[in-house]
Order: structure tokens, then sequence, then C-alpha cells
């Protein structure tokens, strides 16, 4: 059971993913720590949804790297350059199974505040989001 200190009960989360079996796994474990998510498939929804949703609406954004249409390091970029004032405090979560340092590196310079690799351990992943939302409230 997660420690209660560190819960996500509550918090609205933006999962980015395009591996539909990824995406579920990801979707049950961070329901039932008391989350509630929000699916898109690829950067580009994931763009949409923050910028056409009030301030506020996603207390952090979970995003996969490789994906069609527009990967998640274009996606964060363009996140991060929106114009209103949660765009550049938002915690981005990068989620991939390329942890190589230069890959990492690639996710910081992208303006992500964080990176899990996959398969993720639950854990570690709801002490990040706990750990990056405490930061910026």
């Amino acid at each position: 059971e997660a420690d209660k200190e560190n819960s996500i009960h509550g918090l609205n989360l933006m999962l980015v993913e395009d591996n539909e079996l990824n995406a579920e796994v990801a979707e049950i474990l961070l329901e039932d720590e008391g989350a509630i998510i929000t699916m898109v498939n690829d950067g580009q929804q994931a763009v949409e949804l923050f910028n056409n949703n009030p301030v506020g609406t996603f207390d952090a954004i979970l995003m996969d790297i490789m994906m069609p249409v527009m990967d998640g390091l274009t996606a964060t970029k363009a996140i991060r350059a929106l114009n209103r004032p949660d765009a550049a405090i938002i915690p981005i979560i990068a989620m991939t199974a390329n942890v190589l340092k230069e890959e990492v590196d690639l996710c910081f310079q992208a303006g992500m505040n964080d990176f899990i690799g996959k398969p993720f351990d639950t854990t570690e992943l709801l002490n990040k989001i706990f750990n990056l939302i405490n930061k910026v409230s």
C-alpha cells in the first residue's frame, strides 16, 4: 500500500501514451491510487488538451517520448512555450524505455521535470509525482 503521506489521491493527471497496453496499465495503477486520469494518444493531442482547458485543470503530465504525430519532447517544448501561467510550471514526467544519459538529458533540455523508465515501478512513480506537485504548490 502506498504511503498515505505521498498520496496522489484526487490529482488530475494527463497520461500521454500511444501504446494501448502501456496506457491501460498506467491508468489502472494510477486510478487505484485515487488519481483522476485523462488519456491522450500523442503529443499533439496533449498540447491541444492542455491549451484548451482552464489553468489548473491538470496537476501533472506523464509524457511518453516516442509517439506518432508529435513526440513527447516536441510536445513538452510546445506546452512550455504556451502563453499561460501554468505552462512553465506544470510538472511533466517523461515515461520512456530509453534511460541512457543522453536520452534523459534530452528530456530535461525539452523542459521536463523528471523521468521514469518503462516498465515503471509504481512506488517510484508515485513518489516522483508527489514530490513534483509539492514543489509547485
